[in-house]
């Protein structure tokens, strides 16, 4: 246990004030002890890994961190069709995808599910609770069940995937009553045999045409995920980033009507891509209040001289600004926020 720690040191895009305790947890037992101790000061928790998707506010954090350091992947079980593979909520997320990748079938290398999430920044805690996604792929699309403490029945219970609530970058975890309810202790994913198959993404297909790959094993696929998100994305364990800052829009079929009739690209699902609108309002390489828009890929926000929460919620209110004069959409944050 630590006091007066910087959310700053605990987060990525490196903002926010002071945590009164941060709790490292590398077991159950350290689990049961640190929930323990909030409850018996009457304090507050909030729940931590590897900090790339949470923004410190400037109050800081009056009560305790679990910082969640539980680590190690597994085989649960298996079968001639898929795998089931089991991973501790605080391993980092990208071992979990390589592992798969590399692990045996029976006939060949690697099995199928979660290879083009490869290199999504944090841990394996995160995943369901932001439903994860990239390239074609959810990790709710993966999940078979997640181990948890229920603070509320003080034990450790398992949620199948039926009872997570998933839905675009939303799950129970971060939206409703159950919000704080629960801290994922470990994830099991099912994942195939069966590989993924065209059509691709276009930068993904692009990838595949530069380097005349044909032969798409998942550990191919992975690889070329994390070569493109490499080349346009900052790693925030060097760079003061949160990955991906705001959220992809769904509009309804009038309303995606009505966009495509002033230009707006939006594919079948009602999605309009949010990097396109930040791009289109001519704002890749601005800088507002010391946050950077990347010129490698417009939905990252990279901090070059920010000090605060202040000057971020600026930066923020600018492009959201921007964004809907141009193009009468509202963008919304997809870093959750710690304090206040």
């Amino acid at each position: 246990m630590r006091e007066n720690v910087s959310l700053a040191e605990l987060t990525t895009m490196r903002l926010g004030g002071l945590a009164r305790y941060v709790a490292e947890i590398d077991n159950e037992s350290d689990l049961v002890e640190a929930y323990h101790f909030a409850r018996e000061n009457n304090l507050p928790t909030y729940i931590l890994g590897g900090g790339s998707n949470v923004i410190g506010r400037d109050e800081g954090f009056a009560g305790v961190i679990l910082l969640n350091r539980m680590k190690g992947i597994s085989v649960f079980e298996s079968d001639a069709e898929k795998v089931r593979i089991t991973a501790q909520s605080g391993t980092r997320f990208g071992d979990l995808v390589e592992f798969s990748t590399k692990l045996w079938n029976g006939d060949s290398f690697g099995y199928s599910g979660i290879e083009a999430l490869a290199e999504i920044p944090g841990s394996v805690g995160a995943a369901p609770v932001q439903n994860i996604g990239a390239y074609g792929q959810e990790i709710g699309d993966s999940l078979y069940r997640v181990g948890v403490y229920d603070t509320r029945e003080q034990r450790f219970r398992q949620l199948t995937k039926a009872q997570l609530g998933l839905g675009y970058r939303r799950s129970i975890f971060n939206h409703g009553a159950e919000i704080g309810r629960y801290f994922i202790t470990n994830v099991t994913v099912e994942l195939s045999k069966k590989w993924m198959e065209p059509p691709f993404y276009n930068s993904l297909q692009a990838y595949f045409n530069e380097h005349n790959i044909a032969d798409l094993t998942p550990a191919i696929i992975r690889k070329a995920v994390s070569d493109i998100r490499s080349r346009k994305l900052p790693d925030p364990r060097w760079v003061a980033s949160s990955g991906s800052f705001f959220k992809n829009i769904y509009l309804d079929p009038e309303a995606a009507e009505a966009a495509r009739e002033r230009g707006i690209p939006v594919f079948d699902n009602g999605k309009v891509a949010a990097g396109w609108l930040i791009e289109n309002a001519g704002l890749k390489g601005c800088d507002f209040y010391g946050m950077r828009v990347s010129e490698d890929a417009a939905l990252v926000l990279i901090n070059e001289r920010a000090k605060s929460y202040a000057d971020l919620a600026r930066a923020r209110a600018a492009i959201v600004a921007q964004v809907y004069d141009k193009f009468g959409l509202t963008l919304e944050q997809e870093p959750v926020e710690i304090g206040g």
